[in-house]
């Protein structure tokens, strides 16, 4: 933005007739209120920083008040590049007597932040709101005036996907909400924790988080309806498995999911159908670019949950299924099938084993959830089962056939036992 570098000759002309009044704090406020209705943007700049410069040289007693009316009037300033300019000015005109002037300067922090917020610069605004003094011996602060200013810093972060420097801010807050009567502070609290949850890919939690939120009457009804719709992504984009499909079954039974758009593909995936490409690219048209962010083996977070729940659906299907089958309705290659196959079983998501000598998988059934940690808790295929059964069965009829010469020919026993015992 282009500004004039110096202050105009008739407000320096008022400036130094201010600073001789007699009433110094009337004869600002009239030059204040001037400058602000008959300068333009790129000649504010200027005018007001030279007036903030005259006005702290008054002496702090005089200043204060005459500061906060200079603050007043900046924050009606419609343009936020001149709002971010002068706010900067004035911070470092008021550093070196911030103690004296600590609530103007908290005012101007505020108005900056606001400014930053408007021009999209939520990084700025976050490190501006840091700088506020919220323990202050000079005012008292309360929880809540504490907990907006938090608050407002875990947004501006969110706002830039920068979830870890905002679960800082959210610690903060845990340790004051019990005290917090503000009722927009506490919802806010609730949809961050939650918007923190679903960045870090704690679907799960997250999925819950927005579902709680979408039931808060102190929530507009638009809101509620979005954080259930937030609840249903979340929930088609976490791990398949027992855990998820209790998730999914809270959202399905929910009266108010079938008026949502994500309500079709919740549907399909809690009936366990297999999703089809076309399904998966319109869902993910829907989503933020955290849900479509690549992971480890080079797919994307939906890719995975897509890829697990045609598996989970797939096993739903057949008992038994060739790598390379599993592969071909997955739309991966064979050996990529086997491992999140393999992945899942250890992970108690799907109950089976594999055979890698004959390439194929064997399904049993529902997870349970319970991680596999080693090749002994692995649930075994029906033929080993049914192998034990056999040799038990076996042994149980020769223990009945042993039962029964006993029974009938007793002497003979008699005479075979006195015989070993005569031997040894």
């Amino acid at each position: 933005m282009d500004t004039d570098t110096q202050p105009s000759k008739e407000v320096t002309q008022s400036l130094q007739q201010a600073e001789q009044a007699s009433n110094k704090a009337a004869a600002y406020n009239d030059l204040i209120r001037k400058i602000i209705t008959s300068y333009q943007s790129h000649e504010l700049v200027a005018n007001f920083t030279a007036c903030g410069q005259s006005i702290v040289s008054c002496g702090i007693v005089t200043a204060r008040p005459i500061f906060t009316f200079f603050v007043e009037q900046l924050r009606t300033t419609s343009d936020p590049d001149v709002k971010i300019e002068i706010g900067k000015q004035l911070l470092e005109l008021i550093q070196p007597q911030v103690v004296a002037f600590e609530e103007q300067d908290t005012s101007v922090k505020l108005i900056l932040a606001d400014a930053y917020e408007e021009t999209e610069d939520f990084t700025s605004s976050a490190k501006v709101l840091q700088q506020i003094s919220l323990d202050s011996s000079q005012r008292t602060v309360s929880d809540d005036d504490k907990a907006r200013v938090w608050i407002r810093i875990v947004r501006c972060y969110l706002e830039e996907d920068d979830a870890t420097s905002a679960m800082g801010y959210l610690n903060r807050l845990k340790g004051v909400m019990t005290n917090i009567s503000d009722k927009p502070t506490k919802v806010m609290f609730q949809l961050s924790q939650a918007r923190i949850l679903d960045a870090q890919r704690s679907f799960l939690d997250a999925s819950r988080a927005y579902h709680d939120l979408s039931f808060d009457s102190d929530v507009d009804e638009e809101e509620r309806v979005r954080a259930l719709s937030q609840a249903m992504i979340c929930a088609v984009l976490a791990p398949a498995g027992p855990q998820r499909a209790r998730t999914l079954a809270r959202l399905y039974k929910d009266d108010r999911a079938n008026q949502v758009e994500e309500f079709s593909i919740l549907e399909k995936i809690f009936l366990d159908r297999l999703l089809s490409p076309e399904e998966v690219k319109a869902f993910a048209a829907k989503l933020m670019p955290h849900h479509l962010a690549k992971t480890a083996d080079g797919s994307t977070v939906l890719d995975k949950a897509v890829l697990e729940h045609n598996l989970l659906a797939t096993s739903r299907l057949y008992k038994n299924i060739g790598f390379d089958q599993l592969g071909e309705l997955l739309n991966v290659e064979g050996e990529r099938a086997e491992r999140y196959a393999a992945q899942m079983i250890e992970q108690g998501r799907v109950a089976g084993y594999i055979d890698q000598i004959d390439r194929f998988i064997f399904f049993e059934g529902e997870g349970s959830g319970q991680r596999k940690t080693g090749q002994t808790e692995r649930v075994v295929g029906k033929e080993l089962r049914q192998w034990d059964e056999n040799v038990r069965g076996l042994a149980e009829e020769v223990e009945r056939v042993t039962t029964m010469i006993q029974n009938q020919h007793p002497v003979c026993v008699i005479s075979l036992n006195t015989k070993k015992r005569s031997k040894n």
